[in-house]
């Protein structure tokens, strides 16, 4: 298993960052990785809520990816999965108000775990495991950074 994990501090409220992060359909409006979002099914925002993103690879190429809500705890802790060829995924997003500079702000922490679910994926991980870190690192850090700019601040820093 691989875990990445990357902090900022955001200079909005919690109530808003988590309705930017559970709007759905809204996602590929501020979402720089996203294309396009599909919804699956009726109904709010909860645990078992699916949908397929269009997400835009480095290489300029796209790929759908499903996610699922596994825990939706309203504004702090959002846990999503996701299956992917030879390893599921994990990712959760933890929002924390904090004052910084006298000023309220939410320090968001994203962590994505990686479990390989086939003898290929384990050896994947094994010799790409470094490069693929690196390559998650960067795609949070853009997600975070869109997240400041949805929320109307583009000044976020880096927590961790």
């Amino acid at each position: 298993m691989s875990t990445v994990t990357v902090s900022a501090f955001i200079e909005a409220q919690d109530a808003d960052l988590w309705r930017l992060l559970t709007d759905l359909p809204a996602r590929a409006d501020w979402l720089s990785a996203v294309d396009a979002v599909e919804v699956a099914g009726p109904g709010g925002f909860g645990p078992g809520s699916v949908w397929r993103e269009i997400r835009v690879r480095p290489d300029g190429g796209t790929e759908p990816e499903e996610f699922e809500v596994i825990e939706a705890v309203a504004p702090g802790r959002l846990v999503l999965g996701s299956r992917g060829a030879g390893a599921d995924y994990r990712i959760t997003w933890t929002l924390r108000t904090v004052e910084r500079r006298r000023r309220g702000c939410t320090e968001v922490t994203v962590e994505h775990e990686a479990v390989p679910t086939r003898a290929y994926g384990r050896v994947l991980a094994l010799i790409l495991g470094g490069l693929a870190a690196r390559a998650v690192e960067g795609a949070l850090r853009r997600d975070l950074a869109d997240l400041a700019l949805a929320a109307g601040t583009a000044r976020s820093t880096e927590a961790a």
